[in-house]
């Protein structure tokens, strides 16, 4: 059976909208603020993620990101998502374009919930916090890994929503990544 890990980057103020700054939400790539040294252990910290999933879950416009960046990239981060079996949640995305997609088109915890039945080992969910208010809603997130830029955005989406049904998460590991970004580590119940 297959775990959920979500991976994202939040300021400090839990925002994870447009930490690049490429959608417009802010001029800001959050990686600008990086000393060289932060900005290789992230980039490690990254890597090691990703050679850690088995499948990569997630929502059309982050699918739409990586697919439009991805593929034309090189070395062992990109060959490594490039590799990958992604699955797309999505009501209107229908033939993706990328190698090894899947759209899942039904209703997303149900398909998820598949998905995690038929892959052994790691889902990895990244930059998709709208699938990840979804994914937490109904209790499939196994575990969040958030690197915390040390920054105060101030507005912008925010990894969790106002729902305001709490959800109980265990502390499983802190760390510092380089000099300046924080690493968390939590699971679920």
């Amino acid at each position: 059976m297959g775990t959920i890990v979500v991976f994202e980057n939040v300021s400090l103020d839990g925002v994870t909208q447009d930490p690049t700054g490429e959608e417009g939400f802010s001029r800001y790539d959050w990686r600008a603020g990086l000393a060289p040294t932060d900005r290789e252990a992230w980039d490690k910290l990254i890597l090691d993620d990703a050679l850690g999933a088995q499948v990569l879950l997630l929502g059309r416009r982050s699918y739409e990101f990586f697919a439009a960046r991805y593929p034309s990239r090189t070395g062992r981060l990109a060959d490594r998502i490039n590799n990958l079996p992604k699955y797309v949640a999505s009501t209107t995305l229908t033939d993706p374009g990328w190698n090894d997609s899947t759209v899942l088109d039904g209703d997303i915890a149900d398909e998820v919930a598949r998905l995690k039945d038929t892959v052994n080992g790691e889902i990895r969910v990244y930059a998709s916090s709208q699938l990840v208010h979804t994914l937490i809603e109904h209790d499939l997130v196994d575990e969040l890994r958030l690197t915390v830029f040390p920054l105060v955005m101030g507005a912008g989406n925010r990894l969790f929503d106002q729902s305001g049904t709490p959800k109980r998460l265990r502390l499983a590991g802190t760390r510092t990544v380089g000099d300046s970004l924080a690493y968390l580590t939590y699971q679920a119940g």
